[in-house]
């Protein structure tokens, strides 16, 4: 509600981010909110997760962004807050993302909510949707360096914890 002219109270369109955002803006993440993520507990730590704002169709632009290139030297495999942001194996580029991506949580390859296209060359990226996704889901993408990255290890062994499972009833 607002106020008019006349004083009295009128409804209005509902003020949202997006509505005020250029289309020229290099970030837009503004359909994303950060809250605790349904992921955390006791066990494995309180930590935030990155949800859908208003629900979205697959294909769906989610966010995009920037990346920043950290310093020659660093090293991601120690700091799981960093993105990996080249092809090359073993990596040596690493980059900061802006708006919500750092918080969108991993899962198993081939059961995210998300996909980031990375545009290595330009220094940003974009997230889709992957399927339809409802407004209040967290979302999810599966990292690039989930299994190789020194830091991941604990976290790769959570997400594929059923496989091993898995692999144990079989033999």
């Amino acid at each position: 509600f607002f106020f008019s002219s006349s004083a009295s109270l009128t409804p209005s369109t509902p003020f949202t981010m997006s509505s005020v955002i250029p289309a020229e803006s290099k970030i837009d993440c503004s359909k994303v909110y950060v809250k605790q993520s349904n992921f955390s507990n006791e066990e494995t730590g309180m930590f935030d997760g990155a949800f859908a704002a208003v629900a979205f169709k697959e294909g769906d632009l989610i966010e995009k962004g920037v990346m920043r290139r950290l310093p020659d030297g660093f090293d991601g495999n120690t700091c799981p807050y960093i993105f990996t942001w080249s092809t090359e194996r073993p990596n040596k580029t690493w980059g900061m993302g802006s708006g919500c991506a750092p918080f969108y949580n991993t899962c198993k390859e081939g059961t995210a909510n998300t996909r980031m296209v990375r545009y290595f060359d330009e220094d940003r990226f974009e997230i889709f949707a992957t399927r339809d996704i409802a407004k209040d889901e967290e979302l999810l993408h599966t990292y690039i360096s989930l299994k190789w990255r020194t830091c991941f290890q604990e976290l790769n062994d959570i997400v594929h914890q059923d496989d091993s499972e898995h692999k144990s009833e079989e033999s």
